[in-house]
Formats: structure tokens, C-alpha cells, sequence
């Protein structure tokens, strides 16, 4: 029975219960040492109306990658074959099930949620998650993010000031005076007992322990707690404080690894003083402080004599970190061995692991050439492992270790991709740029604008792609699928990373269509190969083109893919480029409060003392917010910065001057954008795009009236939503000049477009124009049953209606196929059908 816990319990049963009902979630479990976050999961297990699966986190197997997902999944390992292909392939290489191949870490995130909702309901209980290695902690928190549509409940036991963005809090505070005094127990002297309740603060396990400690009650309770354990420890029998210091040292839990350096009489004076616990081939500390009692108990000369008996009994990687614990000073073997488990890990996506393993092997080395390159090794393991402070700190040792140019080059570019990563552009491009990797530097050039973008872009070499990146910013380029067609883009042996800036670069030379089929095969290249981390960065670049092309809804759902994966990966430069991307999408659809949430999180994502990446996005978003609404006096100041640098040459910067020009035009102000529409022009020449004609043709008739600019414009192939607003805005000045038959069919025109588009501000300016033409105002027309999807509804319904089975949508969506099958059966009655078969007839 637990006292004092009666809340905690509730919670904690209502969460298990709700995954039992087809409702997951995760919560954090959060308190300090001896608070009672292990007796309330015991309580938990015990009470579960589902199966449940458990582990704990170790101190000593924090390096070890998997060693917590190994615990927690291995009686659900038999459902490895049920997940997506890409997805089985990752866990079964982590587990040494199958061929090691090196895994994008989210996409073991993504196996380890679908292997959970295979295996559910069920309930996972981790117990020391501070502890976790950090593949099992990335992944679980992924994991535990996703949780609404499986049948999982989560819970993450851990000392503070631990959390996981998005998932609930639990805090442990100690109980109340009553429950404390009920915990206490009676037979003590009411001073003692009055010294007790004071000293214990309510924690549990002190008021169990204290009064068998001696003492003045001097020390956080946590010392005490520790200093009771060590007198404890100290009284046991050498022989069995030697047992008890094999088990510390150990950690694993295994006791047959135990057994191999103790014996098992040895162990019995500790498990009868219920120091630890034994059963199921197990052995377990009754609480973390005995263990750090047993373990910094012990003298420096036992700790490495145990280190080296458990080195002895074991193989692989344990057996080299054991060796690495006994080191005392640097051993070329034993760091040799530490960098094969480094290269291990690696091919078994445990990024994280591998970077630790390679900085102790770095400690260990004997000679400063041999630590400066594990150091770096240690530092791209840490990029990779989406750790860039870890990045820089490792890199930057390993500079000062090494001062060979191409050696130095190589920590340029990984300190500078840490900086990328983190948002300060400037440091970035210093770095790359110092071993002369221009193309590498080209991006964050992009965001520092003129002169540095000038000098990157100079300095670029001769092959076809880097002159064709310099055409594209500067004159008029070839067509971007010369330089990559499709055979390139699917080539295996050519990165996808190394086609990226293409994508961007399609958009400044105007060839977005070019550019968006480009985006499109790299995201389903990146899909087929488990490259989830690149994902937004191309998913932006898709929803861009879609964005430009008119088509809204596909804007929205590449939008709110990329940003989940950007949250999930904790990429902060496109959690910033795509929320404002979703800002412009809801300002469009005249959504006010949507499109400031997604300005406030735009701006938020940005390092210390830098511009956030989705500035120019989100001041377009507000600005077509103000204009939507009538208000162009208040767009005007918003979209003039964007024509000066850093933000001229941005795609947008271009996209948004004929907003500044209606904005003008509207506030009475034309005379102040002259250059924009001189850079209009030079825009409309430079990419000889005809849409881009059209505009120049619709702003040169806003400012100087004249129709037949309007016309001209009207003839051009222009993108729906552009056309529309030059129909209305032809439509308007007809109106003014009192032809109002003619004034009727272009805001027609234009009405029906908004409508479909759901730009709802521009389809009540129309209906507002055309009752002043003296036409009735018409309806709105009836909202398409898709538009009543979430994003992910609708992607998921879109493949659906294209025969896809469930396990091949969750294959390319990184989902679990109950997540698919949750989805398309709240897709249904919004669809208003009753069967997977009847969505190909639907217009999605």
C-alpha cells in the first residue's frame, strides 16, 4: 500500500486506463532521489489493466546505445516483421537482428512508436530515464510525443529537472504531515520523532532509513539518505561488500553477469539486508543511492579491480567500457577498442553513443594527433546525433590539438554545421568558408545576404552545378533538370544532401515547377531510404512551390508534415521557415489568430542574438494578414524592409513586391516604390517567366491606371490565386470607371477562385464589389468535404484513394499502420463515406 499518494495514483491509472480504451499518452514522473517515483510504477505495474513492459535506466550503460530500448522492447521483438520495411530494417540492425546499416535517428524513433502500437495496448514503465543511453532517450521522447492514436501508455520516471517538450508533468513533492506521520510509524520518542518528520521533508524513503541512521541532522537529506546507505554497505561482510561493488559496477541488472566474478552465498548478506533485490535472473539496487553507496564506497585500487574482472567475463562493447573505467591513465588499446564500439554504434544509428565513445577514447590516447582525430570523429557523431553544442565543444578541442589546414577545414565545417543548425549564420559561414567548402557555406550565405553571399558565390568552383547555382543568383540559367534530372536524383551514389540548395535555388531563377518536381523526388528518395531528418528542409521547399502554384491544401499538409518532423528533430531553423510558411497559409485563408501563433513561433525559433530563418515569411504572412483585412497602411512597413538586404534576394523578398505595390497603390502612397518595381522588372527579365510578366503587367496597371496593362497581364499563363487577385483588382478599377457589366465577369472570375482556394478575405472583397455593381450578393460557395481534414487526414486519405495499403502509407509518412488506421476512420465520416474503396471517387 502507498500512503499519502492517492492523486499520483488516480492520474497514473487513468492513463494506463485510457490506453486500455484506445487513447494513448505519456506523462514524466518527476522528483528526486527517494520521493517515490519506483514504489508508484511498482504500484503502477501491479495495478496495470494491460500488459506491461519495463526498464531503467543505468548509470554505466548511459554510453551503451540501445541498452535501455533493449530492456524495454525485447519481449516485443517478435513483432519486428509487422512494421514498415525501413522501420524493421532500423531496429532489427540495432538489435543485431539483422544487417547493421546506419539509421537516421528519427527513424529509429519512428520504429520503436510503430513496434509500441503493434504490440498495444500495453503499458511502458521507465524507471531512471536521466540515465537512458541517448539513443533510447531520443527515441522514447519521440515516441512519447505521438502517443494519441495508439493504444501506449508512457511513463518517464526522472529526477529534475527532466522533461520532454509537450508531454504533462507529473512533480513528486514529499507527502503531506499526516502521511509522513502515518509512514513513520510508531515507538519513537515524540523529539526524535518531531526530528524525523523535520529532517525528512516529507521524502519517503528518508523516513524509512533516517531512523536507523544515527546522527545530528546536519545535510540534505539526499546525503544523509547516501551516508545511511554507505553505513549499511560498511557493516556487510567483506566478501559481500565485494559482491555488492560487482553489482554496482555491473549495472545491468544481469546477474549472471554478476555470478561470473562473485558467487551467489557471497551475495546473500546484501539481499537479506534488502540492500538489493534478486529474481528472474536479476539483480536490482532497492534504491540508485545504494548502488552509488556501494560503488563510491569502494577504493580507487577495488573499483578498478572489479572494472577489470567484469572486463574479463564479458565481450564487445561492455567489455571495452569496462576496460576504459579500470584505465588510470592513457592506453592505445583500450582506446582502439572503445573506437571499434564507437564504429558500431555508428553503423547501428546510435550517433550519440558513438560520440561518447569516441571522447573517452580520445582521454585515453597516447599521443595528441590520435586524440585530435577521435575528438573529431566525436564531434560529426554528435552533429549527426542532433546534439550541436556537443558539436562544438568536441570540435573545438580537437582544433586545438591538430593545426594541419585540411585537418582544421574538416572541424570548420562540422563546427560551422553546429552553428548552422543553431541559427547563428554568421559563425557558420565563417567556419565552412575558412577551409574554402563555398558550397557548403552557400546557405548560410543565403541568410547573411549581400556582401558575404556576393564573395560565397564568387568564390564557387567551375563544375556545371556550382555555375549553375551562380546563373540562377545572378543572370539566366538553363533549365534546373539539366543539371538534375531525375536519374541523378535517384542515383544512390549521390547524396541527397548534396541536391538541396537546388531546390532553393530553382525558386530564385523562377523555375518552380522545375523546382517543385526536384523537392518532390528527393522527399520520396528520402522516404524509401529512412532520411526523416531531411525531410523538412525538402517538405519546405514542396510546400513553397505549392504555395506559388496555387494549390493551398497541398501547401498545408507538406507545412504541417515538415514541421512535425522539425519539432521531432529539433531543427529550429525550419521549425522557423516552416511555421511561417504556415502563417502565410492561414493569413491567405484570413485565419488572424492562426497566423500570429505561427508568426510568435516563427520568431521564437531562433538562436541567441540571431534573425530567425522565417523572418521575411513571417512579415509577408502579416502583411497579407493587414491587406485581407483592409489594412494596407499597416502592411506597408512590413514588406518595405524586405526590398534592402539581408532579405533582397530572397525568394520571398521578390514574391511580395506586388503586395507593396497594391499596399501603396491602396494607402495613397505609390510615389515610395519605385525600386521595388524596378527590381519587379529585373526579377521578370532575369527568369523569363511568364507568371512573373503577368505580375509586372498587374502592378504597372495599379500604379498607372492604365487597362491595358490590366489585359496584358490577363492574357499571361498566371498561378490561380495571382490571377484571381489581378481579376479583382481589374474588376475594381472597371467598376470605378462605372463599366459594370464588364466589372461583373472578372470579379466572377475571381470570386469563384477564392472560393475554391478558401481565401476567404479576397472572396469577400469580391462579393463586396460585386454588390456594388448592383449584383446580388451571392453565397458562399459550399465547403469541398476535404477541406474538413486535418493536413494529415488528408495525406493519408490521398494515398488511401490510391490503393496504398496501410503499411505502405505508414511507410512513407513514418507512422505506425494503427496510426494510419486511426486516421483514415476519423477521415471517413468527414468524407461521408463508409469505406476505404470509396475515397478514389472523391476529388482529394
Amino acid at each position: 500500500m502507498l500512503i499519502g499518494r492517492s492523486r499520483e495514483q488516480e492520474r497514473l491509472r487513468a492513463l494506463a486506463e485510457a490506453a486500455r480504451d484506445g487513447t494513448g499518452g505519456a506523462l514524466v514522473l518527476r522528483g528526486g532521489p527517494g520521493i517515490g517515483k519506483t514504489a508508484l510504477l511498482d504500484w503502477l505495474a501491479a495495478a496495470s489493466p494491460i500488459p506491461v513492459l519495463r526498464a531503467s535506466g543505468a548509470e554505466f550503460e548511459a554510453d551503451l546505445p540501445f541498452a535501455g530500448l533493449s530492456q524495454l522492447l525485447r519481449p516485443v521483438l517478435n513483432r519486428l516483421d509487422l512494421l514498415p520495411d525501413p522501420q524493421r530494417d532500423a531496429l532489427a540492425g540495432a538489435f543485431g537482428l539483422g544487417p547493421a546499416a546506419e539509421a537516421d535517428r528519427l527513424l529509429v524513433g519512428f520504429a520503436v512508436l510503430s513496434l509500441l502500437a503493434e504490440a498495444g495496448p500495453v503499458l511502458c514503465l521507465v524507471d531512471d530515464a536521466q540515465w537512458l543511453d541517448s539513443v533510447s532517450a531520443d527515441a522514447l521522447r519521440f515516441a512519447a510525443r505521438r502517443l494519441g492514436a495508439e493504444e501506449v501508455a508512457l511513463v518517464l520516471a526522472t529526477r529534475p529537472p527532466g522533461a520532454v517538450p509537450g508531454v504533462p508533468v507529473l512533480d513528486l513533492d514529499g507527502l503531506a504531515r499526516a502521511d509522513a506521520e502515518l509512514l513513520l510509524g510508531e515507538g519513537l520518542d515524540q523529539a526524535v520523532r518531531e526530528r524525523l518528520l523535520s529532517e525528512a521533508e516529507g521524502n519517503p524513503l528518508a523516513l524509512l532509513e533516517l531512523p536507523r541512521t544515527p546522527g545530528d541532522g546536519a545535510g540534505a537529506v539526499s546525503e544523509r539518505l547516501r551516508a545511511a546507505f554507505h553505513d549499511q554497505v560498511a557493516a556487510l561482510p567483506p566478501p559481500a561488500r565485494a559482491a555488492l561493488l560487482a553489482v554496482a559496477a555491473s549495472d545491468s541488472g544481469d546477474l549472471a553477469v554478476v555470478l561470473r566474478v562473485a558467487t551467489a552465498e557471497d551475495l546473500r548478506p546484501a539481499e537479506e539486508a534488502r540492500l538489493v533485490e534478486v529474481a528472474d535472473g536479476s539483480v536490482r539496487f532497492r534504491h540508485p543511492l545504494v548502488r552509488a553507496a556501494a560503488y563510491h564506497g569502494a577504493s580507487l585500487a577495488e573499483r578498478v579491480a572489479v572494472h577489470r574482472a567484469l572486463a574479463a567475463a564479458l565481450d564487445g562493447d561492455r567489455r571495452a567500457w569496462h576496460l576504459a573505467a579500470a584505465a588510470t591513465g592513457p592506453d592505445e588499446d583500450v582506446a582502439a577498442a572503445l573506437e571499434a564500439t564507437a564504429d558500431g554504434a555508428r553503423a547501428r544509428g546510435g550517433y550519440g553513443a558513438a560520440a561518447a565513445a569516441l571522447e573517452r577514447a580520445a582521454e585515453l590516447s597516447d599521443s595528441p594527433g590520435a586524440q585530435a582525430r577521435r575528438l573529431l570523429l566525436a564531434a560529426e557523431n554528435g552533429l549527426f546525433a542532433g546534439a550541436p553544442q556537443t558539436a562544438v565543444r568536441l570540435a573545438e578541442r580537437a582544433g586545438g590539438l591538430d593545426t594541419d589546414p585540411a585537418f582544421l577545414a574538416r572541424v570548420g565545417w562540422i563546427e560551422g554545421q553546429a552553428w548552422f543548425w543553431q541559427g547563428d549564420f554568421r559563425t557558420a559561414y565563417d567556419l565552412i568558408a575558412y577551409g574554402g567548402a563555398y558550397r557548403r557555406a552557400l546557405h548560410p550565405a543565403w541568410y547573411l545576404g549581400e556582401p558575404t553571399l556576393g564573395t560565397c558565390l564568387d568564390a564557387l568552383g567551375a563544375d556545371p552545378v556550382s555555375e549553375w547555382l551562380v546563373s540562377a543568383a545572378r543572370g539566366r540559367p538553363g533549365p534546373l533538370a539539366g543539371i538534375a534530372d531525375r536519374r541523378t536524383v535517384l542515383d544512390p551514389a549521390v547524396p541527397a544532401r548534396d541536391l538541396v540548395e537546388l531546390c532553393g535555388f530553382g525558386f530564385v531563377a523562377g523555375q518552380d515547377a522545375a523546382a517543385h518536381e526536384l523537392a518532390a523526388a528527393l522527399v520520396g528518395r528520402c522516404r524509401g531510404e529512412g532520411l526523416a531528418g531531411l525531410l523538412p528542409t525538402l517538405l519546405f521547399f514542396q510546400a513553397e512551390a505549392e504555395l506559388f502554384a496555387g494549390r493551398h491544401r497541398d501547401a498545408a499538409v507538406s507545412t504541417a508534415e515538415g514541421l512535425a518532423l522539425a519539432r521531432d528533430g529539433g531543427q529550429p531553423l525550419w521549425i522557423s521557415q516552416l511555421s511561417a510558411v504556415a502563417a502565410v497559409l492561414a493569413a491567405l485563408s484570413g485565419d488572424e489568430p492562426a497566423a500570429r501563433a505561427a508568426v510568435a513561433d516563427a520568431l521564437a525559433a531562433a538562436a541567441p542574438g540571431c534573425p530567425p530563418a522565417g523572418f521575411a515569411w513571417a512579415q509577408w504572412a502579416l502583411a497579407l494578414l493587414d491587406l485581407g483585412q483592409g489594412r494596407p497602411e499597416a502592411a506597408m512597413p512590413r514588406l518595405s524592409p524586405l526590398q534592402s538586404d539581408p532579405y533582397a534576394h530572397h525568394v520571398v523578398a521578390h514574391r511580395a513586391i506586388p503586395d507593396l505595390i497594391e499596399a501603396a497603390v491602396r494607402a495613397g502612397s505609390s510615389s515610395t516604390v519605385d525600386g521595388a518595381l524596378t527590381r519587379l522588372t529585373v526579377f521578370a527579365d532575369r527568369t523569363g517567366q511568364p507568371w512573373a510578366q503577368a505580375l509586372l503587367h498587374r502592378c504597372r496597371a495599379l500604379l498607372t491606371g492604365d487597362e491595358h496593362e490590366f489585359v496584358l497581364s490577363l492574357k499571361l499563363p498566371a498561378r490561380p490565386f495571382e490571377r484571381a487577385r489581378t481579376s479583382l483588382l481589374y474588376g475594381e478599377w472597371l467598376r470605378r470607371a462605372r463599366r459594370k457589366s464588364d466589372a461583373r465577369r472578372a470579379l466572377q472570375q475571381a470570386l469563384e477562385t477564392f472560393d475554391r482556394l478558401a481565401a476567404h478575405p479576397w472572396s469577400a472583397r469580391a462579393r463586396t464589389e460585386l454588390a456594388a455593381t448592383g449584383l446580388p450578393s451571392s453565397p458562399s460557395a459550399p465547403e469541398p468535404a476535404a477541406a474538413r481534414l486535418t493536413p494529415q487526414e488528408l495525406q493519408i486519405a490521398r494515398l488511401a484513394a490510391q490503393g496504398l495499403s496501410n503499411r505502405d502509407i505508414a511507410a512513407q509518412l513514418f507512422l505506425s499502420p494503427k496510426t494510419v488506421a486511426y486516421h483514415l476512420y476519423k477521415a471517413y465520416p468527414k468524407l461521408g463515406v463508409t469505406a476505404r474503396t470509396d475515397l478514389a471517387a472523391l476529388p482529394l
